[in-house]
């Protein structure tokens, strides 16, 4: 009994050993992920395997009550509500699908990271192991893809040890040949440090002062300028004449989050604006769940909050390229950039609005996250912040 108590001790401070490096912002460290399906075969019981996963997605997850209480200016209780509720999936699916048996151990574990990497589980499908694919095998696309799930099934099998063994050796090799992303030519991505005040300070000295950027960005061989998530604050149609004025005479082509409000909601959106027009590119499939989604207004009688359009839109184009759009909570999850890359885009673009996440590491898993779905898929990136 003390011997199996011991044990089941070592794999729950294993599992947040591992959830703790692995999203830790390094996009190099993402394949430490994989220690934990080995974590789950060999926990001896259920109460042992949900410890175990509860001890990786809260790890993985540890920024994120210090950044709800950011957000609404409060203290960590909250946060904390939301952080233990948001791993209540995680840890009931994996929980609910371990078992014993060696034969179908594999497949339990297929459906668990199939259930938690799709909705209505994979809404807060955070920390998949899967996103490693990008480091292990980078340019090999859904052949990656389908080689890092062989590679997780065997993870949970007796012959783990050798399976393990494999997979690190493609880490180091890529690791040895690791190379800078790619940027697109002629595209540049801007990062902020603005703060709270961007996206809520909506007057035009703000636009103005965004406008002299781009053009300052510009004056050299980006034409195409990405702004961060919530950088026009909300499109009306001043701001868009000012945008458009802005822009005649010049070639310039500027993409910028902002939000668009009616009776019922708003959407978070993407704009794209150039001297012949501007359009709604965008609208996101997934916003944060909670602060930004919150489906149960309707049903309260209430409006409000932004709307999930949540396998809509997957490829706009714009400035001739065709783009695979993720703002800010997209960049966390499995199934958005997924099904963009069903559709071979030429560009990721990676957007958000980070300031509250200040002292965490949730802009740096994000930026991971983007580079590595990149790297997996050899597709260009680029990533617009604002801290």
């Amino acid at each position: 009994m003390r011997r199996d108590y011991a044990q089941s001790v070592l794999l729950i401070a294993a599992s947040i050993i591992a959830g703790t490096v692995a999203w830790s912002g390094h996009v190099a460290l993402l394949p430490v992920a994989l220690t934990f399906p080995v974590l789950w075969t060999l926990a001896r019981t259920r109460l042992t395997a949900a410890f175990v996963a509860a001890g990786y997605f809260l790890a993985a997850s540890r920024g994120l009550p210090q950044g709800v209480a950011t957000f609404y200016a409060s203290d960590l209780w909250p946060g904390l509500a939301l952080w233990l509720c948001a791993s209540l999936g995680f840890v009931g699916v994996h929980a609910t699908l371990w078992t014993r048996s060696e034969r179908v151990r594999p497949f339990c574990y297929l459906a668990a990271a199939l259930l938690m990497a799709l909705p209505p589980f994979g809404i807060t499908g955070w920390a998949q192991p899967i996103t490693a694919a990008g480091v292990l095998f980078p340019r090999w696309g859904w052949w990656g893809l389908l080689a890092t799930t062989a590679g997780l099934m065997g993870l949970v099998t007796r012959i783990w040890p050798a399976v393990a063994i494999v997979l690190s050796s493609f880490w180091l090799w890529s690791a040895a040949f690791w190379t800078d992303l790619r940027l697109p030519e002629t595209w540049h991505g801007v990062d902020l440090e603005l703060g709270a005040s961007l996206g809520r300070d909506t007057s035009m000295i703000r636009h103005r002062d965004l406008i002299a950027m781009v053009m300052a960005q510009a004056s050299g061989d980006a034409r195409t300028i990405v702004l961060p998530e919530s950088a026009l604050g909300f499109w009306t149609p001043t701001v868009e004449r000012l945008w458009l004025q802005a822009l005649q005479g010049t070639d310039v082509t500027v993409i910028a989050g902002a939000a668009i409000v009616d009776a019922g909601g708003y959407d978070n959106v993407l704009i794209g604006v150039d001297s012949g027009g501007a359009q709604v590119l965008y609208r996101e499939r997934m916003p944060v769940p909670g602060s930004m989604w919150q489906p149960w207004r309707p049903w309260l009688g209430a409006s409000g909050g932004a709307r999930a359009h949540l396998f809509e839109n997957p490829i706009p184009t714009v400035a001739g390229r065709r783009i695979a759009p993720l703002i800010c909570y997209e960049q966390l999850i499995v199934w958005p950039v997924l099904q963009s890359m069903l559709h071979d885009p030429d560009i990721i673009v990676a957007l958000g609005n980070g300031w509250w996440t200040n002292g965490t590491s949730i802009v740096a898993i994000q930026r991971a996250s983007a580079k590595a779905w990149a790297r997996l898929f050899d597709k260009r990136l680029v990533i617009s912040f604002n801290t």
